[in-house]
């Protein structure tokens, strides 16, 4: 968890998740108007000061998606900063699956159940890249 000062170089830490159901993932995508608008990513969001991680990615899945998730195991942490003028962020995975509801685009322009290799086809937001390998890895063991 980050808890030092904000400046430009410490990056925001950000959750995600790899929601998994029926051996696919939920995969969303960024509304026009914000940025990386069109990309698809896993939802999540950013660690409010003093929040743990999968605290974060369960209060940012039910705000974003309408949904109740258990948190599973974290993948490896990744940093990624998409201009020299952005802050960098450091996303923190983690595998999970819905106990209550059903994912709702409430943030996002739309939802897709994927499998691991369809998502490779999707114009993922880079940062969310080195999370699908290390997804695929892990998933391979």
């Amino acid at each position: 968890m980050n808890t030092a000062p904000e400046s430009d170089d410490v990056p925001i830490d950000v959750t995600c998740g790899l929601i998994e159901r029926d051996g696919r993932l939920l995969v969303a995508q960024r509304p026009p108007g914000k940025a990386l608008a069109g990309k698809w990513e896993f939802p999540g969001g950013k660690l409010e000061p003093g929040e743990a991680p999968a605290a974060c990615l369960a209060r940012e899945l039910r705000e974003e998606l309408g949904v109740d998730v258990r948190v599973g195991a974290s993948l490896p942490a990744t940093v990624h900063r998409y201009s020299p003028s952005v802050r960098a962020i450091r996303l923190l995975p983690f595998r999970c699956v819905i106990v209550a509801g059903e994912p709702h685009p409430h943030e996002h322009s739309a939802l897709r159940w994927c499998t691991v290799d369809e998502i490779a086809t999707l114009d993922l937001a880079t940062a969310d890249l080195p999370v699908l390998a290390d997804y695929r890895a892990t998933a391979a063991r």
